[in-house]
């Protein structure tokens, strides 16, 4: 199991996003099997059969995220796609009351991949548009892709293994310089 990025536990898109990475053996996409995924995030899809949706959100997303690191304007056609994305399920908020007052998003298809589209669409533009989007980082380690939100000023990659080898690089390359003088 990866370490989730800082932030992915405030936000569903910036974990989406983040479902795409570099690991040990090479890429991963942890889309290739979305319902483990998407049942870990709080989303019950009870099935799948294109995950399309899902993976053009995820990209549209990453290109939103991406130009708030950058302190750009995204492009055109990742914003039409999340706003489109975020229509595919009509929600309203709905009241629960299990252990207290809660607020939470109800989607008119349950269950529905459409339902989860719309929901981390939704949550996209909230990080987009609210105090987080300030927050967004791409991970700074060589070969990372992963995102994170920078709370802490001295953070510099999405998780102590990135840091950890960028640390071991820097190390090994003063060896190298080292013997070479």
């Amino acid at each position: 199991m990866v370490t989730a990025a800082p932030g992915e536990e405030l936000s569903l898109a910036l974990a989406l996003v983040n479902t795409q990475r570099v690991g040990g053996g090479g890429d991963v996409d942890d889309l290739e099997d979305p319902l483990p995924w998407l049942h870990a995030h709080g989303l019950r899809v009870t099935s799948v059969a294109d995950v399309t949706p899902l993976t053009d959100l995820r990209a549209a997303v990453r290109e939103l995220l991406a130009a708030l690191a950058e302190d750009r304007a995204p492009d055109a056609a990742a914003v039409d796609a999340v706003n489109a994305a975020a229509r595919a399920d009509a929600a309203a908020p709905q009241l629960t009351w299990a252990a207290g007052p809660r607020r939470e998003w109800r989607g008119t298809r349950p269950g529905s991949v459409d339902e989860a589209v719309a929901a981390l669409a939704r949550d996209a533009i909230d990080v987009a548009g609210g105090d987080l989007g300030r927050l967004v980082r791409p991970c700074e380690a060589h070969g990372c892709v992963r995102f994170y939100l920078r709370e802490h000023a001295r953070r510099r990659w999405c998780s102590t293994t990135c840091g950890d080898r960028v640390r071991a690089a820097r190390h090994q390359q003063l060896v190298v310089e080292r013997r070479t003088v």
